[in-house]
């Protein structure tokens, strides 16, 4: 197929995914985006691992899942909007922000998994999805593998391994982080975080002084924990099986609840549809004005506007 111009400008610009413990681990999380005390965090085992998990407010639940570069602390103006009528759950994936680190499940399968298992464990039953970056893929395979117990999902600004153009993507040179990771990689950034978090930052905004000092510091932090940069290149190192997984899910039929796809209009614009149409038979087109892949940084108020009436 050719590859709409948003997508080649996505590629180009490498926006395809910018996809603990002790005193440490309490440092990190005294953050820029802490979440208000309305809100309680709960370790919530499950899957063979344990996951930091946010939980506030009360009525239909939804669950917000972040992407690489970030925690689930991303979304604390959303999370708070979204308290007023919902029940909020905002986990920090497996091996990211303070969750544990297992030695593997990076695959998104086993980590929409994770996801279940939050559920069960807190009992809760049918959600709407809220996803960016990473975020996306685990949500998607949360929602092939569990479609009854989704009612609307949104997908923010990131392709999903094995659908609709991801050929296209990963064609692309610049996109060198799909492949970095190892022993020797981790020791180039070892001490180096914030560089190399910088460069996604940077590159992927519309506008780089989006990201206030204060917010790169608290994410550096976290990614400089013990294991914290290993299991991020994990993420992206399970992207071959996530495809794999991800054609056979495709190949049984689309999704049919409502999808609204989002692309921030500097970075994946109305390609996140492109991706989502291939997917799933009911889907909304929405694009965020001046922004790149970070909406939540760059634009929050249009984006929690989006999110917001659609699952209002």
């Amino acid at each position: 197929m050719n590859v709409p111009d948003q997508l080649r400008r996505f590629a180009l610009t490498g926006a395809a995914l910018a996809i603990l413990a002790g005193t440490a681990a309490a440092s990190a999380a005294d953050g820029p985006t802490d979440f208000p005390n309305t809100f309680h965090t709960e370790e919530v085992a499950t899957n063979g691992t344990t996951l930091h998990v946010r939980v506030g407010g009360s009525g239909p639940t939804v669950v917000l899942l972040h992407g690489y570069g970030e925690t689930g602390d991303m979304w604390r103006p959303l999370a708070v909007n979204l308290a007023k009528d919902h029940t909020v759950i905002v986990p920090d994936l497996r091996g990211m922000g303070l969750s544990n680190h297992p030695a593997g499940g990076y695959d998104k399968k086993t980590q929409g998994g994770d996801v279940s298992g939050v559920l069960d464990a807190l009992h809760v039953g049918k959600v709407e999805l809220v996803t960016h970056d990473i975020g996306n893929m685990v949500g998607f395979a949360f929602a092939e593998e569990q479609p009854d117990r989704v009612t609307k999902f949104v997908l923010i600004d990131a392709p999903v391994p094995g659908v609709g153009p991801w050929e296209e993507i990963l064609k692309n040179p610049l996109l060198w982080h799909f492949r970095f990771g190892g022993p020797d990689m981790e020791r180039l950034v070892k001490g180096r975080e914030r560089i190399y978090l910088d460069r996604f930052w940077n590159d992927f905004s519309a506008d780089p002084k989006a990201w206030d000092e204060a917010s790169r510091e608290h994410y550096a932090r976290l990614y400089a924990l013990p294991g914290a940069m290993h299991s991020g290149f994990e993420q992206f190192h399970a992207f071959d099986q996530d495809a794999i997984d991800n054609k056979a899910f495709v190949a049984r039929g689309p999704l049919t609840m409502p999808v609204l796809a989002l692309g921030g209009e500097k970075s994946f614009g109305p390609t996140m549809a492109v991706v989502m149409r291939a997917a799933a038979s009911n889907v909304q087109e929405g694009v965020i004005p001046r922004s790149g892949h970070w909406v939540m940084e760059e634009n929050p108020t249009a984006t929690i506007k989006a999110v917001t009436d659609f699952l209002r």
